[in-house]
């Protein structure tokens, strides 16, 4: 199946639709030329609304990580933002409920597959460093502390989301030597293309 079909058949998926408390509108955003990957969660309520990956306050950190204008982070042809499920899974006690397991194992590999230009992977939240670091790390702070064995191609991230502030808080190496690192390698990675 060649770049555009897979896309559109992504797009109508509907495999999650019972479950769904609004719905399936899957979010991501994808082209084979990306040559950066975010591996996110799930779309929130916001995002849900709109179909814009990460169209709320996280993207708005996310940015800021990434030294990225809104222009560059939605350009398909340099990011592909792949969350681990493409539908907003709903609130539960404390917060969105985990992604629904069924989406990355119906459409992860395809498009993962479709990504031979990828030289930065970078893994928000413990659910995307579970599938993609699998039993490596048991808690998401050890993966992120540990971030130089997979660097450059990979980087374990807490997710932005302002729920974090106290994480980003109680360790502020993250923003005085993780992210001056990542900056300069998205320029690299962006500059070469």
């Amino acid at each position: 199946m060649d770049a555009a079909g897979l896309l559109q058949e992504v797009r109508a998926c509907r495999l999650c639709a019972d479950s769904l408390p609004h719905g399936p509108r899957p979010v991501l955003q994808w082209h084979p030329n990306a040559r950066i990957l975010i591996a996110g969660q799930a779309p929130g309520r916001r995002v849900h609304a709109s179909g814009l990956p990460f169209d709320d306050p996280s993207g708005e950190r996310l940015r800021d990580w990434l030294g990225v204008d809104k222009t560059v982070f939605y350009d398909e042809t340099r990011i592909a933002i792949l969350p681990m499920a493409f539908c907003y899974p709903g609130t539960g006690k404390s917060g969105d409920l985990p992604p629904p397991p069924q989406c990355a194992a119906a459409w992860r590999q395809p498009l993962l597959a479709g990504l031979p230009h990828l030289q930065l992977t970078i893994l928000l939240g413990q659910y995307a460093q579970r599938y993609h670091l699998p039993g490596r790390y048991p808690r998401l702070t050890e993966a992120v502390e540990r971030w130089r064995e997979h660097w450059p191609a990979l980087l374990p991230l807490p997710h932005p989301s302002p729920r974090n502030q106290l994480w980003l808080r109680r360790h502020p190496w993250f923003e005085a030597e993780l992210l001056p690192a990542l900056r300069q390698r998205v320029a690299e990675v962006l500059e070469r293309g």
